[in-house]
């Protein structure tokens, strides 16, 4: 039986911990932390049924999974095609016949016709001609029945995903039984709202909260949900019951890490980060356990290792193609790609042209010979001197530069369509903010893994595959090697001054008069906000970056190309 109150209705306040859910009966729990591949609804559906067949061998009572579990997380404009949410529907369906022995809980889409055209912002959808609202829901699925138990309320409209473009916010909060024990069901943001649909199903009497989630990865992410959680908690007195989705999706990567807090905001259990898995956990007398604070390098490396292998494999492709340089970017880009996909399934590539050096060379060699991968050395020199020759005036400066990295990506492009193969761009966040590198050149590719990483990011994270990676191109200085003698610091301050003042100006918008304020010298401020502003069309036609922190390029920070403005 469900209670349903309006969403307006709030609790009354602190509840008495002492007097919820005591001497609660046994109830055994499955989590599903999927990897939802988006659009693959039948594939998705297998997966589930898969884990409902293992959550009844562990003698669950229910088994929950994420947000969107059954469309994947986010399926965007896909939901308004023909047929895509019939399907999900037919999915739902499919999960319900199973009649396992066992509750299923389990995010979807859902539509409706449309009950009011007034005050809506989202997009209209249309079937057979109607209007209709369609709803971001989790089902309960019990001896074959389908319950809708939660529509979610509130809507984000963040860099990623805009929600309100596509869905109808839901219209109240409900609780329900199992095994005695009252459970709350909400979905993703709506937990995290003060006075919110957490506070009113604790109203009704909620012992436990389920939040279905497809929250994204960033870098310290998973210990802000915690906090957040057990805020919440101490003031409903409900514990918390959270599951959230893993995987690659575009340039987003969500990192699992579900996880359940007791009543007294201690916290029982902790899923892998990064890794697709059924977990089973016993609600009536769970230990707690201590908290653990990830590495920040493992979480950077865990997550753009499930990025790139998700990208490529959800795309249709095993093989990845680098153009390995001899320095630093490429080598972290070929390690983390080996560990993503396998060395058999990455080809390392050297294109030398007049003014690489010898150490470069062989400093591509070993790299390549250390993580096990093929490896190719083919010049662009004479490709370079045709282009040479065949413009109407001497090529000089940038222009002789340039042609060198725009050839490359050429001769990439060319071996990733023979082989059926992506190409991995290395650029990093810091070259990318100062439009230190050459367009349609080394910024070619399907995927660049490491956009969201600054270059002091990069050396740290870099060592932590010393060896493989040789330590002479750990401990060399940065160079593009596109003219004689060339090292990044001579058009540049040394990284590890401007990586602070970018990263300011990038994620708090600091301005010119608050970056000198905060000590950090006159000619590097004037020279990297100048960059940043002149190089947005650069940066709007990257490749997409894996984002690993609250501002990345592309889905994190969006600027007009065409702005006057200044600071």
């Amino acid at each position: 039986m469900l209670r349903t109150v309006p969403p307006t209705t709030r609790s009354s306040g602190q509840v008495d911990l002492e007097s919820v859910g005591a001497d609660n009966p046994a109830m055994r729990i499955g989590i599903g932390q999927t990897n939802a591949h988006v659009g693959a609804i039948e594939r998705n559906t297998d997966r589930m049924l898969a884990f409902m067949g293992q959550a009844q061998d562990a003698g669950c009572d229910l088994v929950v999974f994420p947000e969107l579990a059954v469309s994947g997380y986010s399926p965007m404009d896909l939901m308004w095609h023909a047929g895509f949410i019939e399907r999900c529907q037919a999915a739902i369906e499919r999960l319900a016949a199973a009649r396992t022995n066992l509750d299923v809980l389990v995010g979807t889409l859902a539509s409706a016709p449309r009950s009011s055209i007034a005050n809506r912002d989202n997009l209209s959808s249309v079937s057979d001609g109607a209007l209709i609202d369609i709803f971001n829901r989790a089902v309960l699925l019990r001896e074959g029945e389908i319950v809708p138990v939660a529509d979610k309320i509130h809507l984000p409209s963040y860099d990623i995903y805009c929600e309100k473009r596509h869905y109808t916010s839901g219209s109240g909060s409900s609780v329900f039984e199992i095994r005695d024990i009252c459970i709350g069901v909400n979905i993703c943001e709506d937990l995290w709202i003060d006075d919110g649909p957490t506070d009113v199903q604790a109203s009704l009497g909620a012992d436990w909260i389920i939040n279905l989630s497809a929250s994204p990865f960033y870098a310290g992410k998973p210990e802000i949900r915690q906090r957040l959680a057990a805020r919440r908690i101490r003031e409903t007195g409900a514990g918390i019951v959270y599951v959230n989705t893993v995987g690659g999706q575009d340039g987003v990567v969500f990192d699992g890490a579900s996880f359940i807090m007791n009543r007294e905001s201690r916290l029982i259990f902790q899923a892998p980060a990064f890794r697709e898995g059924l977990f089973v956990v016993d609600l009536t007398h769970p230990t707690p356990i201590a908290r653990s604070v990830p590495n920040e390098m493992e979480q950077l490396r865990e997550a753009i290792i499930l990025g790139i292998r998700d990208y490529a494999r959800k795309n249709g492709f095993e093989d990845v193609v680098i153009g390995v340089s001899g320095g630093i970017d490429s080598a972290l880009v070929a390690a983390l790609a080996v560990d993503a996909l396998g060395a058999g399934h990455v080809l390392s590539v050297f294109l030398p042209s007049e003014f690489s050096s010898t150490e470069s060379r062989e400093d591509a060699a070993a790299l390549s010979k250390a993580l096990g991968i093929r490896h190719d050395e083919l010049s662009i020199q004479s490709a370079f001197q045709a282009i040479r020759d065949t413009l109407p005036e001497p090529s000089e400066g940038l222009v002789d530069e340039n042609i060198q990295p725009r050839l490359r990506g050429i001769v990439l492009m060319a071996l990733a369509n023979q082989r059926h193969a992506l190409v991995l761009c290395p650029g990093n966040k810091s070259e990318i903010a100062l439009g230190y590198n050459t367009l349609y050149g080394d910024t070619v590719g399907a995927l660049a893994p490491i956009a969201d990483l600054y270059k002091t990011q990069v050396n740290a994270l870099a060592r932590t595959y010393a060896p493989p990676i040789p330590e002479r191109i750990l401990s060399k200085p940065p160079s593009a090697e596109l003219r004689p003698n060339q090292r990044d610091t001579d058009d540049l301050a040394p990284y590890e001054v401007l990586d602070p003042v970018i990263q300011a100006a990038l994620e708090r918008n600091a301005s010119r008069r608050e970056l000198l304020a905060e000590g950090f010298p006159e000619p590097i401020v004037d020279n990297v906000l100048h960059r940043l502003r002149i190089h947005e069309h650069k940066r709007f036609q990257l490749p997409p970056g894996i984002k690993l922190s609250q501002k990345a390029f592309g889905v994190g920070r969006r600027l007009p190309l065409t702005n006057g403005y200044r600071s």
